[in-house]
């Protein structure tokens, strides 16, 4: 696992759908790059058949893994959570104790990225971490992201808001890069399928107005799942009306997400037209935000994402409050009549055209150049790992 080798080793660890498809592109170009040893470490629900068992796409795409580790508790639960981050660090303290990278690069806030976080703090191993410095409140995944900034040691940033942000927990300027968003970069870089090759990948007739759906639970609240009487209260309504196709994305492995899942099937079963799908690779899914009419939901990508297609945005509730967003996002308290008020301002042809020429703050689809540029030449060893506080201005 850890032979003599004059190349950079740089450790990258994924551990669910959502991140892969971010870190797609700067895995593509550090499997490339001469100088760098890859070694990917997939773990927890890519491993979970649940979820869709996306350790496949993985392997589909040709990257060789470095090492599987089984973490996600079969569980529905805040104590399953919590869990299986200790499963995750028993395990990859053995991992990252025989790899020894020289880097380890880490993405966004999910909980389970705790795990190799504080094993490679204990191991000495640099930490670079991708989409730090960004605000979403109503979620645990807040707390997580700025725990992971405090622990690393190279931040990649979305927006320059979010760098000045890093740079305000302390962090030196000279760690800290605006990238971008990397799963900007697939808009750019990867070819997007047409139409007709959506409707046939995802069995679906587009000639019908489609919303998607991607909703996850509320990680901060004590019921996870409380908002979600009033989103599909608000969605049977629509189906009642029958004036659009209902396409449901899996949630996240959260506590809730069975009860989610439960929800979103015993509304396919009421409403047949409808669609729930468990795993969509990252270029389907993007060729799909291009052709639905709206998104409603609680995702950061109905945040991050749907910009780069000025795709109307249904954003509900409490989970991404604080979150930057662009003028295609329209917010709606967990209220039915609230929801389905914004779904309808969002379809209309005035809102839509509001939208021409619009930017994505999250980037312009150079994240992976920047990322990799930064990984393969900032210098190791003490100055990396230690690390100064900025001094607090007046002493």
């Amino acid at each position: 696992m850890n032979e003599p080798t004059n190349k950079r080793r740089i450790a990258v660890v994924t551990t669910s759908r959502a991140d892969y498809s971010h870190l797609y592109w700067p895995l593509k170009l550090l499997s490339e790059h001469p100088a760098v040893d890859l070694r990917l470490i997939v773990m927890a629900s890519h491993l979970a058949p649940e979820f869709g068992g996306t350790i496949r796409e993985i392997e589909r795409d040709g990257f060789p893994i470095a090492a599987r580790i089984e973490s996600l508790l079969s569980s529905d639960t805040d104590i399953g959570m919590a869990k299986s981050i200790g499963v995750a660090v028993l395990s990859l303290a053995d991992t990252l104790g025989a790899l020894r990278p020289d880097l380890l690069l880490l993405i966004a806030d999910r909980y389970e990225m705790l795990a190799p976080a504080a094993v490679a703090l204990s191991l000495r191993i640099p930490i670079a971490h991708i989409e730090g410095g960004e605000i979403s409140e109503g979620a645990i995944d807040d707390a997580v992201r700025n725990a992971l900034t405090k622990m690393s040691h190279i931040h990649f940033t979305s927006t320059e808001a979010a760098r000045a942000r890093v740079i305000a927990m302390g962090e030196e300027s000279w760690r800290v890069h605006r990238a971008g968003a990397p799963s900007l970069d697939h808009l750019r870089r990867s070819p997007l399928l047409t139409r007709e090759e959506v409707e046939t990948r995802c069995s679906l007739d587009l000639s019908k107005p489609a919303l998607l759906v991607a909703y996850h639970p509320v990680t901060l609240e004590q019921d996870t799942t409380v908002e979600a009487a009033a989103l599909f209260a608000a969605l049977e309504q629509i189906a009642e009306q029958g004036s659009a196709q209902l396409l449901f994305c899996h949630p996240n492995a959260d506590a809730g997400s069975r009860s989610l899942i439960h929800r979103a099937r015993a509304f396919l079963t009421r409403y047949p037209s409808s669609k729930l799908f468990i795993n969509l690779d990252a270029v389907t899914y993007w060729s799909l935000l291009r052709q639905v009419d709206v998104m409603i939901g609680n995702s950061s990508s109905g945040i991050m994402e749907t910009a780069s297609f000025a795709l109307p945005t249904v954003n509900i509730g409490f989970r991404q409050k604080g979150r930057e967003r662009a003028a295609n996002v329209l917010d709606a308290e967990p209220d039915s009549a609230a929801i389905l008020a914004s779904i309808e301002e969002a379809r209309t042809p005035h809102f839509r055209a509001s939208l021409a020429g619009m930017t994505n703050p999250y980037g312009d689809g150079h994240a992976s150049e920047r990322i990799v540029e930064t990984l393969t030449t900032v210098r190791l060893g003490a100055p990396l790992l230690i690390k100064r506080a900025t001094p607090i201005a007046g002493t």
